[in-house]
């Protein structure tokens, strides 16, 4: 395999790896934050033990997901030095936002409210987990930012002499329609992957009869949050394939397996094609008629463009070559995510009647299905994330830059063949060390309500902060 073939594979494992906790971090915080929340208004114990209960969680996620992100930012200038170079002025920008506006405060907030249980007032604590959660979806729009400028490049020109892409407005880098779509459908996704999660281990524990009333609670707030993130997901993921339909026609088509332009386009449930990476038909398709123009047009006959027509556009506008994704990848991971997400509806919509009629605890079925959709909305994150990356192919700037020219050049194939060998080795263990400790902590029975914040001794409020 050639450098650039491993440095994709390289930057596609860490980070798949990498977004598998960013949302459960987000997600897991502003939970912890609603808690907190109703503790605080309430003086209701049970609110006191999940905050701290499922703290332990964030906290463990927010570790791995730091050791694992420094990796990315590293990559671009080790295997991707070309891309560094061209797009530097631009991308850097919303990543050093990331970093100095919203990561160290994210961090210095996380260490006051570890550390500040007993030493801070109850207020002054609950408005320190306010601002972790607003540091870390700060940090995520920025991250999503720099990556959208790749989806659809804005606010820059292209220097004359050096060639390189140079920023002319960073307002419209942050208000790039592709971010604003990308954000809330990630911070949805967020709620939902985090909601899950509550729902999952608290059906876990309400199976076992373990604190009732304590994991009652939580079902009641998680079964409708995920609920109506799955829903809310659903409805900008609608938005953005439309918008994408605009901004990046060869990506909708390859979704689609639509290889020939199409007014009253169908939309394809089940196709199979030739088992090739670029294949120009399909052998087999179930499709709903006109069903693909609704969705991307609003139209009964809008036109969608087909990957064959957009390709003999390429070729014209960008010279030889082939500039479609591999279409089986893009077909299939975009079935994936959007099947799960209503999937997602359907488990919590159950919950939710069930929590209605008063037989949740009761449902044995429920109870035993509930911890297994942990995994669903994990799926769907990367899935979404692998259909967003590998549907921009061959491009690693839309438009601009191709994957095969931002490459390292003086970086070899053993190179990166041996950092990804290591990457992948140290992530399998911080995988097996990461699963093993949130299952030994969701597990566990969340901790009696030890004394109020601001009442105990300095010894207590240390061995308080100490726990996690």
């Amino acid at each position: 395999m050639s450098s650039l073939e491993l440095a994709r594979w390289q930057f596609g494992v860490t980070t798949i790896y990498h977004f598998l906790f960013v949302p459960i971090t987000i997600g897991i915080t502003w939970f912890v934050v609603l808690f907190q929340t109703l503790w605080s208004r309430r003086g209701d114990d049970r609110y006191l033990r999940l905050t701290r209960f499922f703290g332990k969680l964030m906290l463990i996620n927010f570790a791995i997901g730091v050791v694992t992100g420094i990796v990315q930012e590293f990559q671009f200038g080790m295997n991707w030095s070309a891309y560094s170079k061209y797009v530097g002025d631009v991308f850097g920008a919303p990543l050093a936002m990331e970093a100095l506006a919203a990561f160290f405060l994210e961090s210095t907030f996380l260490g006051l409210w570890i550390f500040g249980w007993g030493r801070l007032s109850k207020r002054l604590h609950l408005a320190v987990i306010y601002l972790v959660a607003f540091a870390s979806t700060l940090s995520a729009f920025f991250i999503l930012a720099a990556n959208s400028w790749m989806q659809h490049p804005v606010g820059y020109t292209i220097d004359k002499v050096s060639g390189r892409a140079e920023m002319t407005s960073i307002f419209k880098v942050l208000t790039n329609s592709t971010v604003l779509y990308a954000f809330p459908h990630t911070i949805g996704a967020a709620f939902m992957t985090a909601g899950m999660i509550v729902v999952g281990v608290s059906a876990w524990h309400l199976l076992r009869g373990s604190q009732v009333p304590v994991f009652m609670a939580a079902m009641r707030l998680g079964l409708p949050i995920v609920f109506a993130a799955a829903i809310f997901t659903t409805l900008v993921g609608h938005g953005q394939a439309q918008l994408m339909t605009r901004q990046q026609p060869m990506k909708m088509a390859a979704a689609e397996a639509l290889y020939t332009t199409q007014a009253g386009a169908p939309f394809s449930l089940f196709a199979v094609a030739p088992f090739e990476k670029h294949p120009t038909r399909s052998t087999f398709d179930i499709n709903l008629p006109h069903g693909l123009s609704i969705l991307a047009t609003n139209s009964w006959d809008g036109t969608v463009k087909g990957i064959n027509d957009l390709n003999a556009i390429d070729q014209k506008k960008y010279g030889p070559g082939n500039y479609s994704p591999i279409v089986g990848l893009t077909y299939w991971t975009f079935r994936i995510m959007t099947g799960i997400g209503f999937l997602v509806i359907l488990i919590s919509g159950l919950g939710m009647f069930l929590l209605w009629k008063g037989r949740l605890e009761r449902s044995k079925r429920f109870l035993k299905l509930a911890p297994f959709a942990i995994a669903l909305p994990m799926l769907a994150n990367a899935t979404g994330w692998i259909f967003t990356e590998m549907g921009r192919q061959p491009w690693v700037v839309n438009g601009l830059l191709k994957t095969s020219d931002a490459v390292s050049p003086t970086v070899s194939a053993w190179e990166v063949g041996l950092t990804l060998a290591g990457f992948t080795a140290l992530y399998g263990v911080l995988a097996a060390v990461d699963g093993w400790l949130m299952f030994r902590f969701a597990r566990g029975v969340p901790q009696d309500a030890p004394a109020l914040a601001g009442t105990v001794s300095p010894e207590a409020a240390r061995d308080l902060a100490m726990s996690y």
